[in-house]
């Protein structure tokens, strides 16, 4: 890939915000007016990969729009793909459809608790998921996650000790919502927390949901493990939910699979309601298989890429930001910034908006440990990195904008 083009070789110019808000009608683009620098939601700017642009375009010349009944051609890629790349062996009859991964978690523990209890989280995370849990029947526990010092990139953990407590203290804990990688961190948790965290959901009968959207954006230097094949190793009853969606930003066209870690897993799922497939777009389907099958090469360019650029806000953030601390991500494209001692009060994520006009994700609705915080997309042209970081610094209190500039 040039340096001056995204990964389906678009230069770069091209990508510009401003030119981007005239061409695209998602809420990136719509939900702020047009002098926000819209960095808030996973959505990438790269232009989609041709060879998903002319999947869904031979979907649709072929009026090829109706219902699904089943994954398909989609159980095959998404095994190749984790085979291939994780090394983890999915039997096709254990991949099932939903229309997104909310719908695959909120699903599942229909049918695998459908009493309800009370679900464990590792926090910060996902804000999305205290909106989709809602729908169900549970008691939402956060479990922070262990900050540590001595801890890889991006200093965190989970905190195995505080979840085993979680488990084995009265009223214990019904169900575990794991975000691996984890978001927004960009944490690829440790095999061996991975493991623990099996071990302890089958000892105490905790049903485990591993969201793994996020994995196909593992970090070239990084290893990542799926949770599915420790889960079976251990006897925990557990199901991963992923898409090809933020891979290769494929949210809109409403496909993911839900996999079971084994055979009792499976017959868990085999319970899904029918709508859980039907609901599911047709176009997803085949735009994901074209992302698993003949896409790869543009996900390692997209990789290298967010690479890059959080090498550069890395490096700015050092010489712009005086007081914020970077979590620099093992995976996705995510960015989690401390702005406790920037200067900024309470809300930064309020004055970064409404004072240097950039939306960013405010960490205070990533539950426990969150407040102060912002997460900001990488996934995006360099210079929109620069103009972000240009406009905060212009907001911080002393001369942090004019030190950055001798």
């Amino acid at each position: 890939m040039a340096d001056c083009t995204d990964p389906s070789g678009v230069p770069f110019a091209e990508i510009d915000p401003a030119i981007l808000r005239t061409r695209r009608t998602s809420l990136k683009w719509t939900r702020y007016p047009a002098d926000v620098l819209p960095l808030f939601v996973a959505e990438m700017d790269f232009t989609l990969a041709p060879v998903i642009q002319r999947a869904l375009v031979e979907r649709v010349q072929a009026s090829d729009t109706g219902y699904l009944d089943g994954p398909g051609p989609l159980a095959p890629a998404f095994a190749d793909f984790a085979r291939d790349r994780w090394g983890w062996e999915v039997p096709h009859d254990r991949v099932h459809l939903a229309t997104d991964v909310a719908t695959g978690i909120v699903e599942a523990l229909r049918v695998a608790r459908p009493a309800g209890g009370r679900i464990a989280l590792p926090t910060p995370v996902y804000p999305s998921f205290f909106e989709m849990l809602e729908e169900v029947p549970f008691e939402i526990v956060q479990i922070p996650l262990a900050q540590s010092p001595s801890a890889p990139p991006p200093g965190a953990r989970l905190d195995l000790a505080a979840i085993e407590r979680s488990f084995a203290e009265e009223p214990g804990i019904d169900a575990f919502l794991l975000c691996n990688p984890h978001n927004p961190h960009g944490l690829a948790h440790a095999a061996e927390d991975l493991a623990e965290l099996a071990r302890l959901a089958a000892q105490y009968d905790v049903f485990v949901i591993s969201d793994e959207i996020h994995a196909p954006l593992t970090h070239r230097e990084t290893v990542f493990t799926p949770f599915a094949p420790l889960a079976a190793a251990a006897g925990a009853l557990a199901v991963v939910t992923t898409s090809a969606s933020k891979g290769w930003n494929l949210a809109g066209v409403k496909c993911s699979v839900v996999v079971a870690a084994d055979e009792r897993a499976n017959a868990v799922l085999a319970k899904l309601p029918p709508e859980t497939v039907t609901r599911t777009s047709i176009l997803g389907l085949h735009a994901g298989v074209a992302a698993f099958t003949e896409a790869r090469d543009w996900l390692d360019l997209a990789i290298a890429q967010i690479e890059a650029n959080d090498r550069l806000l890395a490096s700015l953030v050092a010489e712009r930001l005086p007081g914020v601390r970077h979590a620099r991500p093992q995976a996705g494209y995510l960015a989690w910034l401390d702005f406790r001692d920037a200067g900024l009060g309470e809300h930064p994520h309020a004055r970064i908006l409404a004072e240097a006009r950039v939306a960013l994700g405010d960490g205070a609705h990533f539950g426990e440990s969150g407040a102060g915080h912002v997460r900001l997309n990488l996934a995006c042209a360099p210079e929109t990195i620069r103009e972000a970081v240009d406009r905060i610094a212009a907001i911080l209190p002393g001369d942090a904008s004019e030190e950055g500039a001798r």
